[in-house]
C-alpha cells in the first residue's frame, strides 16, 4: 500500500472533509477539491441517522459501531452542539413479523433493542402521538442523529486553521497517472493539482471518476428526496423510522424527512439535475406530521434532490485501487454514520502505507474479476 505526504482530496462530503481533516492532523499537506461548494451534494440531504440497527454483517456492524463510538466522543467535547444529539430512535413496519424480527436480529449482535406496544412506544418517546404505532416498534435508545453540513462546517473549519487548503467551484476532476500510479488530479477548468495520493469521495459520481482509470465499482445510487421543515413546536427530540415517513430533528426546532415510496416521481434531467411535483413534498410532510402528538402540523421550507450514494453490492467501498496504486476511494451509503471513522482509517492507510485490518472487507478490489 502506498504511503503519502501530499494528498488531494476529491470530494466536499463528510468523508471527503473528514478524511482531509485527519490526514492534516496527521502532518500531510492536503488539498481538497470540490465541483461546488462543500456539502452541496449528498451530504446535504442526508437523513444522517447514526446507527447500525437491523441485520447487516458482523464486519460492516463493527465499523458503523465504531463510526458512532467517533461521534460519541465529539459530542462529549460539547454536548451543547444542536446538530449532533443522541436521543435514540424508534422503528417499526406494517408487518408485526419484520419488526419483531428486526428486533431479534439487533439483540443477536448486542445492539441495544426494545421491543415496545403502541402505549410503551408513546411513553419512551415524547412527542409521538399516541396512535401512530399500530401494533409494537423497536426502540434503540443509543442512536442519533448529526446535521452533515453543519459538521462539515466544523471540520473544514479545522482543515484550513491546521493549514489544509479548499478549492471550491472546480468542476469536475479526473485522476491523473504516469507509469500506472497516481500523480494528481486536473479538473474541467484546466487546473492541475500534484500529489503522491488522491482520494476520491464524491459520492455518486464515485464509480465514474474511477471508471475513466479502468476500474469497474457497481453503483446502485437512487434518486432521493430530503424536505426541511420550517420551526414546529413539539417535544419530538427521537428519530422516527415508518413506514411512510422518516423524520429526524434539525437544529433550529426544524425537521428533515425523507423516504423511498417517491422515487420513481423524480425526474432526472440530462444535467443530472431533478424534480419533484410539490404534492409529493406536501405528502410526505402531511405523513411526518400524522406521527405528532399535539396536533402539530408541519410545513416544508425546502427540499434537495440527487443521487444517494449507494455501491452496487450495498457494502461500503474503502481503499487503494489495486490496479491504481495512489489512488484511494471513498463510496458508501452509509457516510453519516461512518463519516468520522472512515476518514480516520483512511487518513491512517494512507500516511502509513499499513492497510487496518476494519477496512479489509471494503477493499475495491472485491469486484475485480
Amino acid at each position: 500500500m502506498t504511503a503519502a505526504k501530499h494528498v488531494v482530496v476529491v470530494g466536499g462530503g463528510v468523508l471527503g472533509v473528514s478524511t482531509a481533516t485527519h490526514l492534516q492532523r496527521d502532518g500531510a499537506t492536503v488539498v481538497l477539491v470540490t465541483a461546488g461548494e462543500l456539502a452541496d451534494g449528498a451530504s446535504g440531504r442526508s437523513l444522517s441517522w447514526l446507527n447500525s440497527a437491523g441485520r447487516r454483517s458482523a464486519a460492516y456492524h463493527a465499523l458503523r459501531v465504531a463510526g458512532i463510538d467517533r461521534y460519541r466522543t465529539l459530542f462529549a467535547a460539547d454536548p451543547a452542539r444542536e446538530w449532533l444529539r443522541f436521543d435514540g430512535a424508534l422503528y417499526w413496519h406494517p408487518d408485526r413479523a419484520v419488526t419483531e424480527e428486526r428486533h431479534r436480529g439487533e439483540v443477536a449482535h448486542a445492539y441495544h433493542s426494545r421491543l415496545l406496544a403502541p402505549a410503551e412506544a408513546a411513553a419512551a418517546v415524547p412527542g409521538l402521538h399516541p396512535a401512530a404505532v399500530p401494533e409494537v416498534a423497536v426502540r434503540n435508545p443509543g442512536e442519533g442523529w448529526v446535521s452533515l453540513p453543519h459538521l462539515i462546517d466544523h471540520l473544514a473549519a479545522e482543515f484550513t486553521a491546521l493549514g489544509g487548503r479548499i478549492v471550491t467551484g472546480a468542476g469536475r476532476a479526473s485522476v491523473t497517472t504516469a507509469a500506472g500510479a497516481v500523480t494528481g488530479v486536473t479538473t474541467t477548468g484546466g487546473r492541475r493539482f500534484d500529489a503522491e495520493a488522491v482520494v476520491v469521495a464524491c459520492g455518486a459520481a464515485t464509480p465514474a471518476v474511477v471508471a475513466e482509470l479502468g476500474v469497474s465499482i457497481p453503483d446502485a445510487s437512487p434518486l432521493s428526496m430530503l424536505v426541511l421543515t420550517e420551526p414546529a413546536e413539539t417535544a419530538m427530540s427521537a428519530v422516527l423510522n415508518t413506514p411512510r415517513v422518516a423524520v429526524r430533528p434539525n437544529p433550529g426546532g426544524t425537521f428533515a424527512l425523507d423516504h423511498h415510496w417517491y422515487e420513481d416521481r423524480i425526474t432526472e434531467a440530462a444535467d443530472g439535475t431533478c424534480t419533484i411535483d410539490e404534492t409529493v413534498v406536501k405528502e410526505l410532510v402531511a405523513e411526518a406530521s400524522a406521527l405528532l402528538d399535539g396536533e402539530v402540523t408541519l410545513t416544508a421550507a425546502s427540499w434537495k434532490l440527487g443521487r444517494k450514494p449507494v455501491p452496487g453490492d450495498g457494502e461500503p467501498v474503502f481503499g487503494e485501487l489495486p490496479t491504481v496504486p495512489g489512488c484511494f476511494v471513498a463510496f458508501t451509503h452509509s457516510g453519516a454514520t461512518l463519516g468520522l471513522i472512515a476518514g480516520e482509517l483512511l487518513a491512517g492507510e494512507i500516511r502509513t502505507g499499513e492497510p487496518h485490518p476494519m477496512l479489509a472487507p471494503f477493499r475495491p478490489d472485491r469486484f475485480r474479476p
